[in-house]
């Protein structure tokens, strides 16, 4: 009897310990500058994963990206690759991403040569353009919902 008792008492402290376990597994590791480490999926979900794992207030930063290109582009589509959410309107074919530095959250219009205005950071790629969001930055919503609007109409790039 002494044996069910103590095998029953290990049960329980097992599961719990699994439980913590996976609960563990289930937050996404920072890598170097607080970006998110999330497996490589498609849809919304993984993004959405990314963005309540980015650090402090570059959640917020995320939330507000990821709500302007879903609402200037309906049909979007989303990935999460490289450890970045991908934006295109075709499989594979991406035109915009973000990516958590330290400190300020980077986009990348990857045919942002082609927009105009031009995104004001430049790239080693001549057709890439970045926008750096840093914390207490005011973010132009009107300016960047028409790049992601221009973005959208060119040809993706293809990853």
């Amino acid at each position: 009897m002494a044996g069910k008792m103590s095998s029953n008492t290990r049960k329980p402290a097992r599961r719990a310990e699994e439980q913590r376990d996976a609960a563990a597994d289930a937050q996404p590791k920072l890598l170097s500058g607080g970006n998110p480490q999330i497996a490589k999926a498609y849809g919304d979900a993984p993004v959405r994963a990314y963005i309540a794992a980015m650090p402090g207030w570059k959640s917020e930063v995320g939330r507000r990206l990821d709500a302007l290109v879903t609402r200037t582009v309906p049909n979007v589509r989303k990935a999460v690759k490289w450890n970045s959410p991908f934006y295109g309107m075709e499989d594979e074919s991406w035109f915009l991403s973000f990516h958590c530095f330290t400190r300020y959250v980077k986009v990348a219009f990857f045919r942002g040569s082609s927009l105009r205005p031009l995104p004001p950071g430049e790239s080693k790629r001549k057709e890439v353009r970045y926008l750096d969001i840093h914390e207490d930055d005011e973010i132009d919503e009107a300016q960047f919902a028409d790049w992601v609007r221009q973005a959208s109409r060119l040809p993706g790039e293809r990853m």
